[in-house]
C-alpha cells in the first residue's frame, strides 16, 4: 500500500506528488512503513522536510482507502499554538482539495465559534486539529466515549515544546484518557530540535517504554546561517528593548524579501513594532503578531503573511512553531534568544526547504546580551541543544485531570 524501496505511491498521491516535482523524502516512506506496521513513531526532521505532510500522509492515505463516510474521528492533531493549528490546517486542505479527497478536516481552539464545537461533537471531521487545552475539554464532555471511540491517530506536532512542561503533563494524562477510549490508536510525535530523543519516546509511548516507539531521524537540510546584527551604534550596557539597533533591523527588512522579527515580549513587540513603522520610509507592509490581539486582526496578518502580502512581521512566541511560509527567507532575534533549541526553531522559519539553509540575524539589545548572543551562534554551529528532558508530572496537573474527566454523576437505581 505504501511507497516501500522506491515503490510507487498509489493514484492520486502519487500523481500529486509529480505534478510538484517532488519525490518522497526517506523520513517519510519510514512514517508510512510505521503505520502499516501499526507502530508509534517519533519524527526528527528539520523545518521545511516535510514533517507535517510525513504525519498525515498515513492518514490521508488511510481515509481514501476506505470508506470515508462511514468514519468519525479518525485522527486528532495536537499542536501546542492556536496559529500552528490554523497554518495546519490550510495546508493540509489544500493537498485534500487538490486530490479531491473524501477527507474532512477541522480546527476546534478557544477562537471556534460555539455552534461548530457543538456540530463537532454530534458530527465529527475525520481530522479535528487542537491545542492540549482543547483536548481536555473534549475529554470532560459525557460522550467523549462516543466521539474517540473510533480514534486511529494522534499526531503530536513541536513535541519538544510541550513534553517538559505543564501543558504536556495535562496532555500526557489527556493521552492515557485516550488510550483507554480507543485502544489501537497510535500515537505520531514531530519535532526539528530533540535534545533527549530516548526520553521523548518514553513520553509518548503508552508504557513509558522507549522501545514501544520508533525513532525516525532525517539528517537532509543545510546548516542554519546565524550572524550578529552589526549595527554600527554605541551599544547600551542595559535595557532590553534595542531601539538604538532598530534602524539597522529596518534596512535588512528592506533587502530581503519577507522577514520575521521576532522579540521576547509582547511590551517589546509592541515598541519595536511602532519603531519601525517610525523609520518606515518606503511605506512597507508590516504587521504585529501577538497572543494579546484580537482573533480576527491575528487571522488577518496570518493570512497576508501565507498570501505573501507583508514584507516583515513583528512577533512573540505566538510564531515560534511550525508556521509554514515558504516565502520567508530572514528571521531576526531582538534580544538574546535564550535557548539554542529555541534560537534554531526560530531560525527554522526562514528557507522553509531542505534545499536552502535557515538565515537568521540576531540583534543584542545591551553589552550583556552579546555574550549571549555570541554564545547561541557557536552552539548553533555545534549543534548543542538546550532542552531538558520530561520531568515527573505535577499532582496539580492530575487533579486537574480528575476534576476534568471524574465519573458521571450518579444516577437513581430502580
Amino acid at each position: 500500500m505504501y511507497n516501500r524501496m522506491g515503490a510507487a505511491l498509489p493514484d492520486p498521491f502519487a500523481g500529486w506528488f509529480r505534478a510538484r516535482g517532488w519525490r518522497p523524502h526517506a523520513h517519510q516512506v519510514a512514517m508510512l512503513d510505521a503505520a502499516e506496521a501499526g507502530a508509534h513513531a517519533l519524527l526528527v526532521a528539520p523545518t521545511g522536510g516535510g514533517k507535517t505532510l510525513a504525519g498525515f500522509l498515513p492518514t490521508l492515505m488511510d481515509i481514501a482507502a476506505n470508506d470515508a463516510e462511514a468514519m468519525g474521528l479518525h485522527t486528532l492533531y495536537i499542536s501546542p499554538l492556536k496559529a500552528l493549528t490554523v497554518d495546519v490546517h490550510r495546508n493540509l486542505v489544500a493537498p485534500i482539495t487538490e486530490m479531491e479527497l473524501p477527507v474532512r478536516a477541522e480546527t476546534r481552539t478557544g477562537d471556534t465559534p460555539h455552534n461548530r464545537r457543538r456540530r463537532q461533537r454530534e458530527r465529527p471531521p475525520h481530522v479535528l486539529m487542537t491545542t492540549p487545552e482543547s483536548l481536555a475539554l473534549l475529554l470532560s464532555y459525557a460522550d467523549a466515549a462516543r466521539m474517540f471511540a473510533g480514534l486511529r491517530c494522534v499526531i503530536i506536532d513541536e513535541l519538544h515544546a510541550l513534553a517538559g512542561n505543564k501543558r504536556g503533563e495535562l496532555l500526557s494524562l489527556g493521552l492515557a484518557r485516550l488510550a483507554s477510549l480507543a485502544p489501537a490508536c497510535r500515537r505520531v510525535g514531530l519535532s526539528a530540535t530533540v535534545a533527549w530523543p530516548d526520553a521523548l519516546r518514553a513520553w509518548l509511548s503508552p508504557a513509558a517504554d522507549a522501545g514501544d516507539v520508533r525513532l525516525i531521524e532525517t539528517t537532509e537540510g543545510l546548516e542554519p546561517e546565524v550572524t550578529i546584527l552589526d549595527t554600527g551604534e554605541w551599544m547600551p550596557w542595559s535595557g532590553h528593548m534595542a531601539v538604538h539597533a532598530l534602524p539597522a533591523v529596518y534596512e535588512e527588512i528592506r533587502k530581503a524579501a519577507t522577514t520575521i522579527v521576532f522579540v521576547n515580549t509582547r511590551a517589546q513587540a509592541e515598541i519595536v513594532f511602532h519603531h519601525l513603522w517610525y523609520a518606515n520610509d518606503d511605506n512597507l507592509p508590516i504587521a504585529l503578531h501577538h497572543g494579546s490581539l484580537a482573533v480576527e486582526q491575528r487571522r488577518k496578518v496570518e493570512a497576508a503573511m501565507a498570501a505573501g502580502r507583508l514584507r516583515a512581521v513583528v512577533a512573540t512566541s505566538s510564531l515560534d512553531l511550525g508556521i509554514d511560509w515558504g516565502a520567508v527567507d530572514l528571521v531576526v532575534q531582538v534580544g538574546a534568544p535564550k535557548g539554542v533549541s529555541r534560537l534554531l526553531q526560530r531560525t527554522g522559519r526562514s528557507g522553509h526547504r531542505l534545499d536552502q539553509p535557515s538565515r537568521a540575524i540576531l540583534v543584542p539589545a545591551n553589552l550583556f546580551e552579546l555574550l549571549e548572543c555570541r554564545a547561541a551562534v557557536e552552539a548553533v554551529g555545534e549543534r548543542s541543544l538546550d532542552d531538558d528532558p520530561p520531568r515527573p508530572g505535577g499532582l496539580d496537573v492530575l487533579a486537574q485531570h480528575l476534576m476534568g474527566t471524574g465519573p458521571p454523576p450518579l444516577t437513581r437505581s430502580r
